[in-house]
């Protein structure tokens, strides 16, 4: 939960952006003639809603595309129908919106551009394949334009207060904590030798600007002055990500003055002279007040808007026709104190998941919803209950429900700290996390024939121009660059990282036998500069690990919390006993058992 940004949180459990979604379908789906409807399914508000308008729906939907049964099409339907009203609901409270003319015009002149129908006679073939005359369509799209406009109204009329933006940098303060920095000078060669030669010099003290300046490839003018413009001299501060990978994580270890190198990256050699290590500060409110102002603004509204479209369903009467086609039931399937979750409510996270239409496609529609659904139960019962407490609470937290509950777990856990004893052991206990992984340079030259790899692999051993080499035997040199484990095709990556010996080595480097493809082609890997999997001593990631052991503590802590919520809180589950419910009986569970089971014979008694 913590070490992820609140960005990353999913904001309105996806409702907003299925809202548009839908939208979107209904403008570009062929229409088959607006007059064929077919019989009203539902009515929203009053509005009926057609057969034929939602089956046009449904075949946009993958989850349908599986034709799910049983149990599986009754979520599925309510799912769909659940978006179905809160889109109609949507459109016609935005439909008081003004929109001008000029505005439909200009949207629609921006979708002719986008789909290249500059000429009279494309567009009209566009409407006719979607089914619209010209005046549906811009009637389609001011309904579009108005919803846009009314979502905006909600969220840009959601202003924080001074005392929600304050409590809000005390939430997050750490989201603005600035990045170390270091102010430096680099020379960049491309001969080792020469490198070689400088760092010697740059170590034993001779002026490095000048030395840069006679020598360097880069920023030569600025005597490598990194962060200076042009006609500048002096460095600036930067942060690691300004040199390679390699590079960045060799400066920043030293954490002070000092010169390091030369690192080979990206076919050149770096030495860098670090004037001046600037660690990560956390800045005072006044410093970042306008960020701060403009992410709670953010968050506020991100909690007008789901309050929004949540009463906005609320009120909607829906009504459904009695010979309608759908499986629609929504109960609720927990209560959380005097709050009840309803189905829908978890159905939205769960189906919403990519990885769960992926299953539904593969026909293991049953087993998504098994996995996914307790699990998604067990998480909103979880919010309720922190959103209830931060509200118990008397602070001003501001957002979405989730963001709510993310907030209040932070602050609560917001004092958690981690010795040495307990970073050194984290660092013990997640090696993976401080290992830099082998890595190797590695091209491939792929070949029809094995003869011509054989060939080849002979050529490159003794030297030569890679491109004639494999050009002269009808190759295709694939350069994948510097990789690490698992990058590559999977025969080729356990030549590479699995196989502990190393290949022939010849003026282009290591050079592999011949490998068989899968597709019936022929491979020969050249390989260089291998570098072993290197795991980081503690002292190059001491601040890394104590940030570690106070997530992991700060974890563990709202966890406790949440648990000593659940255990006042008066929490009733019923999602099993729901879906239960829900799933049809077969034939065999609905007639009842009239025949009697023959009864075994009893032995004739022995007499004596």
């Amino acid at each position: 939960m913590f070490g992820l940004s609140k960005r990353a949180i999913t904001i309105l459990f996806g409702l907003l952006a299925l809202a548009f979604a839908l939208g979107a379908i209904l403008l570009f789906t062929p229409q088959a003639g607006q007059q064929v409807q077919g019989k009203p399914v539902l009515w929203v508000n009053g509005k009926a809603l057609y057969e034929l308008d939602l089956l046009r729906l449904q075949g946009n939907d993958p989850l349908y595309a599986a034709s799910p049964e049983g149990l599986l099409k009754t979520l599925v339907d309510t799912y769909f129908l659940e978006q179905v009203i809160l889109t109609e609901a949507l459109k016609q409270d935005a439909a008081r919106v003004r929109v001008s003319s000029a505005e439909v015009r200009q949207e629609v002149n921006r979708i002719r551009e986008q789909f290249g129908l500059k000429d009279k006679a494309a567009y009209e073939q566009f409407l006719n394949q979607v089914g619209y005359t010209d005046a549906q369509l811009r009637a389609e799209v001011k309904t579009q334009l108005q919803i846009q406009k009314r979502l905006e109204q909600i969220r840009s009329g959601a202003k924080p207060t001074e005392e929600e933006v304050r409590f809000y940098y005390e939430v997050f303060k750490e989201n603005y904590r600035t990045e170390p920095r270091v102010k430096a000078r680099q020379i960049v060669v491309d001969d080792k030798a020469l490198a070689e030669e400088l760092a010697a010099k740059a170590k034993a003290g001779e002026d490095f600007a000048a030395l840069a300046r006679q020598h360097s490839k880069v920023g030569a003018e600025q005597g490598g002055a990194l962060g200076a413009g042009p006609g500048e001299a002096e460095p600036k501060p930067v942060t690691q990500v300004v040199f390679p990978t390699e590079v960045g994580e060799a400066v920043f270890a030293l954490k002070g003055p000092g010169v390091v190198g030369p690192i080979a990256a990206g076919g050149r050699y770096y030495i860098v002279k670090v004037e001046e290590y600037l660690p990560s500060t956390l800045p005072a409110f006044e410093e970042v007040k306008d960020r701060v102002a403009q992410d709670a603004e953010r968050a506020k509204g991100d909690g007008a808007l789901e309050a929004y479209l949540e009463e906005l369903r609320k009120k909607a009467q829906v009504r459904f026709a009695e010979d309608n086609p759908y499986a629609y039931q929504n109960p609720p399937v927990a209560k959380v104190n005097e709050k009840e979750i309803l189905l829908s409510e978890v159905l939205q996270p769960v189906f919403s998941n990519q990885q769960t239409v992926a299953l539904v496609q593969q026909g293991l529609g049953e087993l998504a919803v098994q996995f996914f659904l307790p699990q998604t139960l067990e998480n909103l019962i979880d919010r309720e209950l922190l959103v209830e407490a931060a509200r118990k609470s008397g602070k001003p937290f501001i957002g979405s429900k989730a963001e709510i509950a993310e907030a209040y777990l932070r602050y609560e856990t917001r004092d958690v700290t981690a010795s040495e004893e307990e970073a050194r052991a984290f660092y013990s206990e997640n090696p993976a996390l401080f290992t830099v992984p082998a890595s190797a340079k590695v091209i491939g030259v792929n070949f029809k024939e094995e003869a011509k790899a054989k060939a080849f692999r002979a050529a490159a051993l003794r030297g030569g121009d890679l491109e004639a080499l494999a050009k002269a035997q009808e190759g295709t040199v694939t350069d994948y660059g510097t990789v690490n484990p698992n990058q590559l095709p999977a025969v080729l990556d356990r030549l590479v990282f699995k196989i502990t010996e190393t290949f022939p080595k010849g003026p282009l480097g290591e050079v592999s036998e011949v490998i068989k493809m899968e597709d019936g082609s022929y491979t020969v890997l050249l390989i260089s500069d291998r570098k072993a999997e290197e795991l980081k001593s503690f002292a190059q990631v001491a601040e890394e690990a104590q940030q570690g052991a106070v997530n992991r503590k700060r974890s563990e802590k709202a966890q406790a919390l949440i648990q000593a919520l659940r255990e006042e809180a008066r929490i009733e589950n019923r999602l099993a006993e729901v879906l239960q419910a829900l799933t049809p009986k077969t034939p065999s569970q609905d007639q009842p058992n009239s025949q009697e089971q023959p009864q075994p014979e009893e032995a004739p008694a022995n007499n004596p």
